[in-house]
């Protein structure tokens, strides 16, 4: 039997749980896994709603670990015999521990005071240096400038500062991190919550910024060059080791059978997403699409090269040791965002309904730079997206329909100019293109992809990041075996994607 074989335990099934936190909504899965297919059955889905406090934007993560304790409560309710648990989220935020306490709520990274830990960090460390150690396109809020803003935090005069907490380290001279044990990622956090063990996944690691791409490993020379303590950074763990056993409390909460485990998977959701793209060969790209839109090429090697770095393009982590190179481009944030904003102002219109009009439109609606960094925060979008088209001489949208069909249009387009140029820099001939997530089921965004890159798109499966979750899972606990290749053919017999030709 080849590497390529999918082989089941005892050519039986098994089931998992996947914990699969996005930006915007939560959920909990069980999976069913056998060699002959995948099978998912949702148990619960949660709204992951930010909250504004004095200080800034933050993640209400208590209430979202609430909601992965019911959801895992019930999972164990259906199925008492899973065999394993994993966690994936989105990157780059993190919390700081000081013993087993949580110093305050994670920063949203959407907070703006992160803009003011780039100038600090440059001033340490060259963007060109930082890039060739970590591999990681410049956004100002990886993780490394926001451990910037940390620091900037204290250095305010005590009258200044935002709260009593903040006020009594300023006064003392001290910041969060002079305070913190441990860093955690958002999904170690939640793992750690789970089993009491400290560790850092790789493939969200490598968005931090302080990953070294070559060693996979901590950059410990960047993090002395950055004044970072060497302590805050727990150890690494790789996609499928054994995070832990439930803790006890834990394991009598949910109602599970001791010794359950919590498994490491591709703990940054796109990792994992890219794990589930039901691709046949090696000459394909992906676009993860959601709230952000991740659009690349799989590669063995990194690419730091100057070209790269000026074309902004990232170097992060993936399953079995492959790179995910990819530009972060703008996602469906930008209509889901506008959708809000008409919905405060009294206009209410189903999605399906928008998006048929917006499919409607036969005239030229303007195309945006759906990346610009003045879309990137909360806000009234439409008024934003108005203003950026009439400063760059483009007529403005109108109505909703205009305005969807403008945002979808400039995605695609952001699509395959990111495209063409992952292939000059990496030299990856790309042949199809794989659409996953949510974006997949936008029709419209599908067909205006294919239509601007000229290749065809396949779309599907939607519930990607959560798919690879419980692949990993699975092959883990011996439930299947077999090399990327066969995942992703299980992943292409189990969820069969749709076809979108060029039109042109």
């Amino acid at each position: 039997m080849s590497t390529h074989d999918v082989v089941g335990a005892a050519g039986g099934q098994g089931v998992v749980a996947a914990v699969d936190l996005g930006a915007t909504s939560g959920r909990v899965m069980l999976g069913y896994v056998g060699p002959t297919g995948i099978r998912l059955e949702p148990v619960a889905r949660f709204a992951n709603v930010p909250v504004r406090t004095i200080d800034g934007l933050h993640w209400n993560i208590l209430e979202l670990y609430r909601n992965v304790i019911d959801g895992l409560t019930e999972a164990v309710r259906r199925e008492p015999g899973i065999s394993s648990i994993a966690v994936d989220s989105w990157a780059v935020d993190y919390a700081l521990l000081r013993g087993d306490r949580m110093l305050g709520n994670p920063f949203h990274y959407r907070d703006d005071r992160t803009a003011v830990g780039v100038e600090a960090t440059h001033a340490l460390v060259g963007q060109a240096e930082l890039y060739r150690g970590s591999g990681l396109q410049f956004l100002p809020f990886n993780t490394v400038y926001q451990l910037a803003a940390e620091r900037i935090d204290a250095e305010v005069a005590p009258e200044a500062a935002p709260d009593a907490s903040a006020r009594a380290r300023a006064q003392a001279g001290l910041d969060a991190l002079d305070l913190t044990d441990t860093l955690l990622l958002i999904p170690d956090l939640i793992a750690f919550w789970l089993t009491g063990e400290r560790r850092a996944e790789s493939t969200n690691a490598s968005t931090t910024g302080l990953f070294d791409v070559h060693t996979r490993e901590w950059n410990d020379e960047l993090i002395a060059k950055l004044r970072l303590p060497r302590h805050l950074f727990p150890p690494l763990i790789e996609p499928g080791e054994t995070i832990g056993m439930l803790l006890p409390s834990v394991t009598a909460e949910i109602g599970a059978p001791a010794g359950l485990r919590v498994t490491a998977v591709g703990s940054h959701d796109t990792a994992s997403a890219v794990l589930a793209v039901p691709a046949t060969g090696e000459d394909f790209a992906y676009i993860s699409s959601g709230t952000w839109s991740l659009v690349g090429v799989e590669l063995e090697h990194p690419v730091v090269s100057d070209e790269s770095r000026a074309a902004n393009f990232t170097n992060e982590g993936g399953v079995d040791g492959r790179v995910r190179f990819l530009q972060n481009v703008s996602g469906l944030w930008l209509l889901s965002e506008s959708v809000r904003t008409w919905e405060r102002l009294g206009t209410s219109i189903p999605l399906a309904d928008l998006l048929e009009q917006a499919a409607a439109i036969t005239t030229p609606v303007a195309v945006f730079d759906a990346g610009d960094p003045v879309l990137i925060a909360p806000g009234d979008m439409p008024a934003r997206i108005a203003a950026w088209c009439v400063e760059h001489g483009l007529p403005a949208p109108e109505t909703p329909a205009e305005f969807a069909r403008s945002i979808l249009e400039s995605l695609a387009d952001a699509y395959a100019v990111s495209l063409r140029q992952a292939g000059v820099l990496s030299g990856k001939v790309v042949r199809t293109i794989h659409i996953v997530g949510g974006g997949s089921q936008n029709a419209l965004l599908c067909q205006l992809t294919a239509d601007r890159t000229g290749l065809p798109v396949l779309a599907g499966p939607v519930e990607a990041t959560a798919i690879g979750n419980v692949l990993l899972q699975a092959r883990a606990r011996g439930l299947i075996s077999g090399d990327l290749a066969a995942l992703r053919a299980l992943v292409a017999a189990s969820f069969p994607p749709v076809r979108y030709t060029p039109a042109r």
